[in-house]
């Protein structure tokens, strides 16, 4: 289905992307406040700071719930900017509600659950609130877009999305790897969605905030939500990636900010040259299946496996190597002749079984 939306129209620098800034968690009143006021001082006009905390494991701290909705409203009152916060439930989209709270989210955890979604959904009819939905932990496209169509369908409107990236078994240098081809598939399939980044929740260190923040700027995003506390080394909840409101500050001015729209000569160029290579791509690879094709009747007429297992070992190890003297990445080329074998193996399948 198609979503229907408004625009969002919430308050930004125009030399800057939309920030959504602030610290992970409320922790006390005079953490909060002397975070917002700095931000405020640096032009931020959208403030975060997570008011119910859901923990991988218990024992951590778990936020401070309705105690610290007052100090988001004394934000809001006093520096002006718009408040925003994590929502999980329906009773805390009741409470948010109750005290002014300007922007939702709904966090990954939730993203994941179709139950909780259609919950959250449900608590939401009739209010007009803006509402982003973070990806969901685990990298499935489709349960994203599922949860963005049940608040949609909820009647709420001015809607977003938060790429946070996607949990992995494996420890890498991300927190949690950033699998941009799933948030660039989105953009694809819903342009006029607003696509924002969190590079928080991706780097899980401060120090690839920075890197991550122009990255998302250079594929075309929106904007960002950034965790920035007073304190970082002394936050409560996810100390290492939260920057001070000055080193925020720093970051979003080195930041460049690409004109997806410019179109020049030279690039149409360019682009004629990726059309007429692309089409010769697949003009090979449709040779390359006619004789795959001709060794699975081979194959079939001589009684043989379709999986030959040294064959296909040869194919990935001098593929990976012409592919690392040509300046491309070995796991690149892997993937791209895994797809090509596996595509190989399913048409010699049907001529053996025909």
């Amino acid at each position: 289905m198609e979503l229907e939306l408004e625009p969002l129209h919430l308050p930004s620098d125009n030399e800057r992307p939309f920030v959504i800034a602030g610290p992970c968690s409320a922790e006390t009143e005079e953490q909060v406040m002397t975070t917002a006021r700095q931000l405020a001082m640096r032009g931020c006009h959208n403030f975060r700071a997570g008011v119910w905390k859901p923990r991988t494991k218990p024992g951590g701290f778990e936020g401070n719930g309705e105690k610290a909705l007052p100090w988001m409203a004394q934000v809001k009152k006093e520096t002006g900017m718009l408040v925003s916060t994590e929502v999980a439930t329906p009773e805390h989209v009741e409470l948010a509600l109750k005290y002014g709270i300007d922007i939702l989210w709904v966090g990954a955890r939730t993203s994941a659950n179709p139950f909780a979604m259609q919950a959250l959904a449900d608590s939401l009819r009739g209010v007009d609130v803006p509402v982003f939905v973070k990806n969901p932990v685990n990298p499935d496209l489709e349960l994203w877009i599922g949860a963005l169509e049940r608040i949609n369908q909820a009647g709420v409107k001015r809607l977003g999305a938060i790429h946070r990236g996607f949990s992995s078994y494996e420890k890498k240098i991300y927190r949690n790897m950033p699998m941009w081809q799933i948030p660039i598939e989105l953009r694809r399939r819903i342009p006029e969605l607003p696509l924002i980044s969190d590079p928080s929740h991706i780097g899980g260190r401060r120090e690839l905030i920075a890197p991550l923040c122009q990255q998302a700027m250079d594929l075309g995003f929106d904007g960002l939500i950034v965790e920035s506390h007073c304190d970082p080394d002394k936050a409560w909840s996810d100390a290492a990636q939260q920057v001070t409101p000055d080193v925020l500050d720093y970051i979003l001015s080195l930041l460049v900010i690409r004109d997806e729209h410019t179109m020049t000569e030279s690039i149409q160029q360019l682009r004629k040259q990726i059309d007429e290579l692309d089409n010769q791509l697949m003009d090979l690879l449709a040779k390359r299946m006619r004789v795959c094709r001709e060794i699975g009747q081979y194959k079939k007429e001589h009684n043989m496996t379709v999986l030959q297992a040294n064959r296909y070992n040869e194919i990935l190890s001098k593929r990976g190597a012409q592919g690392a003297l040509c300046g491309m990445g070995a796991e690149f080329v892997a993937h791209v002749f895994e797809s090509i074998h596996e595509e190989s193996v399913r048409q010699q399948i049907e001529i053996i079984n025909k």
